[in-house]
């Protein structure tokens, strides 16, 4: 268990996050964070990746943008 405080920032107050936990979680500073609570304790997380499916009907559908015209001639 570590025990923190937390240190002013502007008009907030910021917590530090020590890198081997930052590099456990694989998170960096621009990474999404999920900040929620459960009503006693504060929950930060990383925001997790679209599934693998997602991904990639996502780049399914960039690919067919990006080569729309190329493949309406190969159909015909």
């Amino acid at each position: 268990m570590m025990v923190k405080k937390l240190s002013a920032v502007g008009n907030s107050l910021g917590l530090i996050i020590e890198r081997p936990i930052l590099d456990l979680l694989d998170i960096t500073k621009d990474t999404p964070l999920e900040v929620r609570t459960d009503g006693e304790a504060l929950i930060i997380r990383p925001v997790k990746k679209a599934p693998l499916m997602d991904r990639a009907l996502a780049a399914a559908d960039r690919l067919m943008d990006a080569h729309e015209e190329t493949y309406r001639n190969l159909a015909k």
